[in-house]
């Protein structure tokens, strides 16, 4: 049967019609294929033996219980009954991740073997050229002769890798046989015998050279290391001209059912442990320390799959370690605290213990020894209304204050509480969710030990504390169907509205915060702290209140691409007081947080606080980022933060006498900062990212940095300067090379665009 086709799709059918001639044979059970013409031309169908002959370019693709592959070639032929295509001319073989181009193929779609004689293949990172590749995917094995192996993904590789023999196990292993190491045409080793794991990272050498001003020059020395899928890590070897030898050592481990985690430590012999630093910052004594060093542990097991065990362990020489040599670390948790937990979770239920002791006696920490606190979690009380929730928690506590002489008080004290709230939702009308809430709070505390007498009775005391409230909210939504613009690249539109209240009102407690030991204290904020119990979980601060939270949240969606996307997201909050303490005034700031997007390449920020009582702009970040394209991104923002005074800020935090302790006249609360962050990819080997923060209110440039991409075919490379102005002392100065292979990279071209560290600090 001659057949002529052009730009159709046609279906191999599983059954063709009789009319007394041979029955067509049929595809194994399962099977699906379907060829469709790249160009205008014929193909032969043969309906007693099932062969399709293919005589212009065609793609046949395959799909087997939701795995496809296909081929694309000029001419072909496929055997229906076997599964089995010979495809010349352009041949392009794709299944999943893996893509082989060859002049000549044999493969069966059944089987999954393959032949061919000169080919490409390429799964990421690695890529093949070789001659008589044979193969079978259902013991996922190939294997080829003469072949090149290369990490680069270009025509004109600079380092690659000739073999003899290749065997592929795609997903698990490489093995090169008689394998030379080619620097452009020049053989620079020999392997007798060479494999390479694909299912798990690979061993490296890393070595970053550069000069910082706090440093002098410096050698960052790493090597990553895998031994199995279980057990991995970095070590590193560092050299810093000004502060002297440092050795470290990271590893990640898996011990199956005892549990996983990973292990840190990082010496150093510092010789000049002040270089740099602010002297306000340190003690005086702290230029005598020079060995230093940090350790970290963190461990976790599954005891079972509602019960787990967490580990986690991290002590340091001094306080200054992460800020001086991990200072990206230093910026996400400037206090690494330490503690051991045990959780276990019920349907409604979930206890846990902690123990929580100080081990660093530079940090100012509150010990918990141990804690166990048992959670109720919103449930209905049998078939009635009423939902039902709680918590308690029984420890002993004791807070210490940092060793640094400001004159604070160790003191510590049993404590137990517990709080069980009632709650009845409903929905009126249809539309009003309305969810009436009351509960009590019973807090005993036993004998405080040691600490100023003026924060408590030496015996112990009680309190109780009656809270009730109403929290009312509902939805309202409208669509636009036709609502479109092209500027603002919308497609329909859909407003969702939703307006709340939340009454509180807390009675006055027997024991005012100020009577009783400070362990769970109100922590300094930006934002609006929870008003409702549990979320207020800042039991020893809990003092009266009659306040009503009002705020309104609008959502405006739009079809983009196919998808819904927000266009914009609006929140509104405030706190009406309806009682007020000394210094208070009757509404607090007005919150507002908005996300807009009027292009999915365009994103703008604003979260703003006013304070409606003195008409005045407390606070206010602002963000616009433009990500046009894989070539530039430019990030824009500015922070603001009005400076309160010493005498606010005491106000502001009456019961903190650590942070009433370190105020003075010299103290910096405010900021007005502008940054930029820019991304610009020059062409598909150079790449440029710059990023500035610029402190307005005394028009210091804090922050300046540069990186400069450049991709060697194999291998990446990135220069990198900054420069710091900390006001106080010397500018602080880096530069720094890092350069990876692609195979193994550490930096690529721009995936830090929109991050705020750099390598240079660690």
């Amino acid at each position: 049967m001659h057949l002529r086709w052009a730009g159709l799709v046609f279906p191999l059918l599983v059954a063709w019609p009789s009319d007394g001639r041979a029955a067509e044979p049929v595809p194994p059970a399962g099977l699906v294929w379907e060829i469709e013409s790249l160009e205008p031309g014929e193909f032969d169908y043969h309906l007693d033996d099932g062969l399709v002959i293919l005589n212009d370019r065609f793609r046949i693709t395959f799909e087997e219980q939701g795995e496809r592959a296909f081929v694309i070639a000029d001419r072909g032929r496929l055997n229906q009954s076997t599964g089995e295509i010979f495809a010349e001319g352009n041949v392009t073989l794709q299944n999943r991740d893996r893509v082989f181009t060859a002049e000549r193929l044999l493969y069966n779609f059944q089987t999954r073997a393959m032949q061919t004689d000169h080919f490409r293949a390429g799964q990421a990172p690695f890529f093949v050229e070789g001659t008589n590749i044979k193969g079978d995917a259902t013991n996922n094995h190939f294997s080829a002769d003469d072949a090149w192996l290369t990490t680069d993904d270009r025509a004109d590789p600079v380092l690659r890798l000739r073999t003899r023999r290749l065997s592929i196990v795609p997903g698990n292993y490489i093995e090169a046989r008689g394998a030379t190491l080619y620097a452009g045409k020049v053989p620079v080793f020999y392997f007798p015998y060479y494999r390479h794991r694909l299912d798990r990272p690979s061993n490296q050498w890393g070595l970053t050279p550069g000069y910082r001003s706090r440093y002098g020059l410096f050698f960052e020395g790493s090597y990553n290391w895998q031994l199995s899928d279980r057990l991995g890590g970095k070590a590193h070897l560092d050299y810093r001209t000004r502060r002297g030898w440092a050795a470290g050592l990271d590893t990640r481990y898996d011990l199956g059912q005892a549990g996983a985690g990973e292990a840190s430590v990082y010496l150093l012999d510092d010789r000049d442990p002040a270089a740099g630093a602010d002297d306000r910052s340190r003690s005086a004594d702290f230029a005598d320390r020079n060995n230093r060093h940090r350790l970290s542990l963190y461990h976790t097991v599954n005891l079972r799959p509602d019960f787990t065990a967490k580990l986690l362990l991290q002590e340091q020489s001094d306080a200054f370690v992460n800020r001086d040599f991990f200072e990206s670390q230093f910026r996400r948790n400037p206090q690494p605290a330490s503690h051991i937990e045990l959780a276990k979770h019920w349907r409604n239920f979930s206890v846990s213990l902690l123990a929580q002791p100080r081990i660093d006696d530079f940090y100012q920490a509150v010990e918990r020894l141990p804690e166990i606190r048992l959670a109720g979690l919103r449930q209905r009380l049998g078939s009635s209304p009423v939902f039902y929730e709680s918590e308690t928690s029984v420890g002993h506590f004791r807070f210490r204050p940092a060793d640094t002489g400001v004159g604070l008080h160790d003191y510590e004290a049993f404590r137990a509480d517990s709080h069980h709230q009632l709650l009845l939702p409903r929905t009126y009308f249809g539309w009003l969710n309305v969810t009436p809430h009351a509960g009590v709070r019973l807090t005993h505390y036993g004998a405080t030990a040691g600490g100023d007498p003026a924060l408590g009775q030496a015996g112990g005391m009680d309190r109780s504390v009656f809270n009730t409230g109403v929290e009312l909210s509902f939805k309202a939504s409208s669509t636009w169907a036709n609502a479109s613009s092209r500027l603002l690249d919308v497609y329909g539109l859909r407003h969702i509205v939703q307006p709340l209240a939340n009454y509180i009102y807390v009675s006055k407690p027997d024991k005012r915060p100020w009577e009783l030991p400070q362990f769970d204290r109100e922590l300094q904020t930006l934002r609006l702290r929870p008003i409702d119990f549990p979320d207020y979980n800042s039991i020893d601060n809990i003092d009266s209140r009659n306040v009503v939270r009002l705020g309104v949240r609008n959502r405006l969606q739009t079809k983009r691409n196919g998808q819904v996307d927000d266009l914009l997201n609006w929140e509104l909050f405030t706190d009406w007081r309806l009682e007020t303490d000394a210094g208070e005034a009757r509404f607090n700031d007005v919150y507002s947080d908005l996300e807009l997007k009027p292009r999915s390449w365009l994103l703008l920020g604003s979260e703003v606080r006013f304070d409606p009582n003195d008409s005045r702009l407390n606070e206010a970040n602002h963000t616009l980022s433009l990500l046009p394209n894989d070539r530039w991104s430019w990030t824009l923002g500015h922070r603001y933060l009005r400076d309160l005074s010493p005498d606010e800020l005491r106000e502001r935090y009456p019961y903190d006498p650590f942070f009433r302790q370190q105020l003075d006249a010299d103290w910096r609360w405010g900021n007005d900062l502008l940054f930029s962050r820019v991304y610009y990819r020059l062409n598909e080997e150079w790449g440029f990212r710059m990023l500035h923060q610029f402190e307005a209110s005394d028009g210091t440039m804090e922050e300046q940095s540069y990186s400069l991409y450049r991709d060697f075919s194999s291998a990446t490379a990135a220069l990198r300067f900054s420069l710091r102005d900390h006001r106080a002392g010397k500018d602080d100065f880096s530069v720094s090379l890092v350069f990876s292979l692609k195979a193994i990279p550490s930096v690529g071209l721009g995936d830090d665009s929109n991050r705020l560290e750099t390598r240079l600090f660690r």
